[in-house]
């Protein structure tokens, strides 16, 4: 039995494990994916009164058809193995790993789930697992670490400490951030698995926030963390595909089929020829519009 790994991941809402309130409401905003977070927003003193409000928000709140996913501490903390093993009781969908480096460390986390799995009577691999690539060396090993486990459902970005790693600071162009983004992309598509992007902390500026969005989008990004409610909208519409876009790719999928029908072996629309990489898309862009609400297949 494995998590499923295919669904829409526009935006995972960051929801600080010390919070109860943010917890009981965060379903009501429509974030894709939420992250609970055991590991940065929580101080050392707070780990353990985190895990346990965390593990019950999960236990007794309905979120849905939402995604849950835990930040944890690393493995190697103090508090690393405790988050594991309670979250996994807890049913979470997915256990994020923070900082990591080498495919070594995805690979000490999944045999510690399965372990916590097996404890506790749950099926084998019902547990996904996300990884965050936060310094230089981990952008350098990104391949490795996005085939490192079945679990893993995705990868992303941590701006902060990459940027501190490479001895620089955020910018408005993100030209600090292109490489790493480039890379950690093509690492999560040879994988098959989800790539998202980092958090975009400043949120009274969305004119900058729509800018890094669509530069994520056009890159080829499933999606982006967010830390406010009022960041999700913006993401959401860039994201989904327009009408235009839904009736393109119809007229595309259409013109192939006629093709098919009369048996041609090229494919054209609007004397355009089309080729297998345009039917693809096309494809693409119908399951989005599918899985966002704004389109029914025929």
């Amino acid at each position: 039995m494995a998590y499923q790994k295919v669904r829409l991941r526009r935006t995972m809402m960051f929801i600080p494990g010390n919070n109860p309130g943010m917890m009981r409401d965060a379903h009501l905003y429509g974030a894709d994916s939420l992250m609970f977070d055991l590991e940065d927003s929580v101080k050392l003193a707070e780990k353990d009164t985190a895990r346990f409000l965390v593990y019950n928000a999960l236990k007794t709140i309905n979120y849905g058809n939402t995604e849950l996913v835990v930040r944890v501490n690393p493995l190697d903390t103090d508090h690393g193995k405790a988050d594991i093993e309670a979250m996994v009781c807890a049913g979470v969908n997915i256990i994020r790993l923070p900082k990591s480096e080498t495919a070594q460390d995805i690979i000490d986390v999944d045999n510690y789930i399965t372990e916590c799995e097996k404890k506790h009577g749950i099926p084998v691999g019902s547990t996904g697992m996300m990884a965050a690539i936060e310094s230089a060396l981990g952008i350098l090993n990104a391949k490795e670490i996005a085939h490192a486990s079945d679990r893993l459902i995705g990868i992303a970005i941590g701006a902060e400490d990459y940027v501190t790693d490479l001895k620089t600071t955020r910018t408005t162009s993100g030209v600090e951030l292109f490489a790493a983004r480039a890379q950690l992309l093509i690492a999560a598509r040879s994988a098959g698995i989800a790539a998202l992007d980092t958090v975009y902390s400043d949120v009274n500026n969305e004119e900058g926030f729509r800018k890094e969005v669509q530069l994520i989008k056009d890159m080829g990004f499933d999606g982006k963390s967010v830390i406010n409610p009022r960041q999700i909208a913006p993401v959401v519409e860039i994201f989904t595909p327009s009408a235009k876009d839904i009736e393109k790719s119809e007229r595309i999928i259409e013109a192939l089929k006629e093709a098919e029908t009369k048996g041609l072996g090229v494919v054209s629309l609007n004397g355009k020829m089309i080729d297998k990489p345009v039917v693809l898309r096309a494809q693409r862009m119908l399951e989005l519009a599918e899985a966002a609400g704004v389109y029914k297949r025929a």
